[in-house]
C-alpha cells in the first residue's frame, strides 16, 4: 500500500490503483491530508459526456499513486454562501423537528399527531398539546378521538373555522374496525391559506 505524505492540488489528473486492483484516473476534485481521502472526477462510460463517476479513495490503501497533469490554473474561488439563507433553513427544520417531536412524546393516537402535524405546518407557534388534547391559539381544543364534533370554542373563537377548514379522510382510506361514527379530521391543502387567519 502507498505511504503518502504529498497533497494534490485540486485540478490536478491523478491515476491510483486500489487495493481490489482497480485503475483509476481522474481529475482531483478534493484531498484530505488527515484521513487521506482523495475524490476523483472521471469520464463515465454512458454516452452522454456531461455525466462523470466521482470516486471517494482513500488513498492509504492504494498503490500506484501518481500525478499525471499538475493543475494548469488555480481553481476557481468558491462562491460565497447565503449565511442568511443557511441559517433560515436550519431555524425551520429544528422546528419541524421540534413539531415532531412535540407530537411523538405526547401519548396520543396517530390520527392525534398527524392532526397535530398538518395544524402546526400553517399555524406554528399557536399549537400546543395539551395532555391528549390540540390547543389552537388558547381558544379552539381539538379532543381525541379529534372527529369533527371534537373541536370545541371558547366564546368569541372560531372553531368554526377549524371545523371549515378540515376534510374527513376518504372512505377508502380509513379503516373498517374504527369504532368512531365520524372519521379523525385531517387537513386539506386547499385550504391552508385561510387557515393562516387565526
Amino acid at each position: 500500500m502507498a505511504a503518502v505524505s504529498e497533497c494534490f492540488s485540486i485540478g490536478s489528473t491523478v491515476s491510483c490503483t486500489t487495493c481490489f486492483n482497480q485503475e483509476i484516473l481522474g481529475e482531483v476534485m478534493a484531498f484530505d491530508q488527515q484521513t487521506k481521502m482523495l475524490i476523483l472526477k472521471c469520464a463515465t462510460d454512458t454516452v452522454d459526456s456531461t455525466l462523470k463517476d466521482v470516486y471517494f479513495v482513500n488513498i492509504a490503501f492504494c498503490s500506484n499513486v501518481q500525478v499525471q497533469k499538475e493543475a494548469q490554473t488555480p481553481p476557481d474561488v468558491p462562491p460565497s454562501l447565503n449565511l442568511n439563507r443557511l441559517s433560515t433553513r436550519v431555524r425551520n427544520k429544528v422546528e419541524e423537528k421540534k413539531r415532531l417531536v412535540s407530537a411523538l412524546t405526547a401519548g396520543v393516537s396517530p390520527e392525534g399527531q398527524k392532526l397535530y402535524l398538518a395544524i402546526t405546518k400553517t399555524i406554528r407557534d399557536q399549537v400546543t398539546w395539551d395532555g391528549p388534547n390540540i390547543v389552537i391559539n388558547q381558544d379552539v381544543v381539538i379532543s381525541p378521538p379529534y372527529n369533527v364534533e371534537n373541536v370545541k370554542g371558547h366564546q368569541g373563537s372560531r372553531p368554526q373555522q377549524v371545523e371549515k377548514n378540515t376534510t374527513t379522510k376518504s372512505e377508502s382510506s380509513s379503516s373498517p374496525t374504527a369504532t368512531s361514527s365520524s372519521p379523525p379530521l385531517t387537513t386539506s391543502s386547499s385550504t391552508n391559506a385561510s387557515k393562516k387567519s387565526f
